[in-house]
């Protein structure tokens, strides 16, 4: 799942990563193809947030999939444009250590940590799924002699 906030920032990203261009012209009347209209708890919900509603956000999420945890990052978006900051990245870093996720800043605008992002984010997926389903060991040589076949049901 990718959830970007409103506005530019994670439309654009998300364009540059799976399109590989950098969108100049963004129009925000297409912005809605961009965030996920969903029922959560029989009730509509529109999947999209700003710094200051994450940490909330998180906990629903971890609330409907009745987890402790689940596979997220925290994205600071439009890095390159330091002097209209408004979250300090220390603010970022602090919220990420909150909610125990990878924190990084990246910016569409000059392809930085773009891909990192996406990468990390498999990473991070990756690293889930394996703790929740470990490789099965090998079998055995008295194991491999056994007629019939190994199954696995997941």
């Amino acid at each position: 799942m990718l959830c970007f906030g409103g506005g530019v920032a994670g439309p654009v990203a998300y364009s540059r990563k799976l399109k590989s261009y950098f969108v100049t012209d963004y129009d925000p009347t297409i912005e809605d193809s961009y965030t996920k209209q969903c029922v959560i708890d029989d009730r509509a919900a529109r999947l999209d947030s700003n710094f200051e509603e994450i940490y909330k956000f998180q906990r629903q999420i971890l609330r409907v999939k009745d987890r402790d945890e689940f596979p997220m990052i925290l994205i600071g978006n439009k890095a390159d444009l330091d002097h209209q900051r408004q979250v300090t990245q220390e603010e970022g870093q602090q919220l990420a250590r909150q909610l125990k996720v990878t924190y990084m800043e990246a910016s569409a605008k000059i392809r930085m940590n773009v891909d990192q992002a996406f990468h990390e984010l498999v990473r991070v997926i990756r690293k889930f799924q394996e703790q929740e389903c470990p490789p099965s060991p090998e079998p055995t040589r008295k194991e491999k002699d056994k007629k019939g076949c190994h199954c696995v049901v997941s």
